[in-house]
């Protein structure tokens, strides 16, 4: 057993420079991005993405479902859609045999394996809980029948940082069940430039698949038996601790720019997804450096900053900077 996950880790590595080399036949830059999208994936974590139109997020998700041989569905939310149109429906269906009227359950776009929620905040609260629940439970009640949802099942939720008006933002406890928050900015000049050849000329390049849905689930199952030493728990408990404004040890620019800092979660997600960067680089024990790479990402839509952080012009971005530069 111990010999089989040495060699599913040692593989890990060789798998992701792989995907890689896929993944940039297509898109141009975003190595950071790409980088946070597969800690997600394999540490079994939901996303949630932000960046202006344009920035080929769809892109980006649907080809590495292609590269991950994975069933991909892009829900499109809007003020009108309703929980049945994620989650199915029941339709009256007839026995062409004997003429009798049943009820048939139709899967929604749900029932895939990489879904993309565009614009999640678009939506009323009451659909935004359809496809929340489904994140949580991993599965789908329709009446009196609940249906699981095959596995690997992750959900890259986006929303549009520029257009406020008409949305329902998500509440914080809503929020707290996205793994990462993840900004996606515009490329370079270089890459722009890139991007601009490559989308305006004849492009016949083929994606390979390099894993599939049980190998990736076998990754997923052996990244959790991954061994952390006790001074990187403290350091990740402690850290999360930290953001909170009523911690006693806490600094007092925490107390003083913080309203409410991050949960319990965030400790199991600064673990975890520091073992899966690990493993991606082809170690076999997550460091203190690796939480704090991910710290950010894990931070900064649960921690809520002040007013008076505001007024100073500060995001929770800068507060958890501040406090990864301190920390020790």
């Amino acid at each position: 057993m111990i010999n089989d996950n040495i060699e599913i880790l040692e593989n890990l590595s060789e798998a992701k420079k792989n995907i890689l080399s896929e993944l940039q036949k297509v898109i141009v830059g975003q190595d950071k991005v790409i980088e946070e999208f597969l800690i997600a994936l394999f540490s079994k974590g939901h996303c949630l993405l932000e960046g202006v139109p344009g920035l080929a997020k769809t892109l980006l998700i649907s080809t590495i479902a292609e590269i991950l041989n994975m069933k991909f569905s892009r829900i499109q939310f809007t003020p009108d859609l309703m929980p049945s149109d994620i989650t199915g429906t029941d339709i009256l269906a007839e026995d062409k045999a004997d003429g009798k009227r049943y009820f048939e359950y139709i899967k929604g776009p749900i029932f895939a394996n990489i879904i993309l929620a565009d614009e999640i905040n678009r939506t009323p609260p009451k659909t935004q809980s359809a496809l929340l629940q489904a994140m949580q439970e991993y599965q789908v009640t329709a009446g009196n029948q609940t249906f699981k949802l095959e596995q690997p099942f992750l959900v890259f939720a986006t929303q549009n940082p520029i257009e406020q008006e008409g949305t329902y933002p998500l509440p914080e406890a809503q929020l707290d069940r996205f793994m990462f928050n993840i900004y996606i900015d515009y490329p370079s000049y270089e890459e722009e430039k890139e991007i601009v050849k490559k989308t305006t000329t004849v492009d016949n390049q083929s994606i390979n698949s390099i894993l599939n849905a049980e190998e990736i689930i076998k990754i997923q199952n052996t990244i959790r038996q991954i061994p952390v030493s006790e001074h990187v728990l403290d350091f990740a408990v402690k850290l999360t601790r930290s953001t909170r404004p009523d911690y006693k040890e806490a600094p007092d620019y925490i107390k003083k720019w913080v309203n409410w800092g991050a949960g319990p979660r965030a400790s199991q997600y600064l673990v975890i997804a520091a073992k899966t960067k690990a493993a991606l680089d082809g170690r076999f024990s997550p460091s203190v450096d690796d939480i704090k790479q991910i710290a950010e990402i894990v931070f900064q839509h649960r921690v809520l900053v002040s007013f008076a952080a505001e007024a100073e012009g500060l995001k929770s971005k800068d507060v958890i900077e501040k406090l990864l530069s301190d920390i020790k």
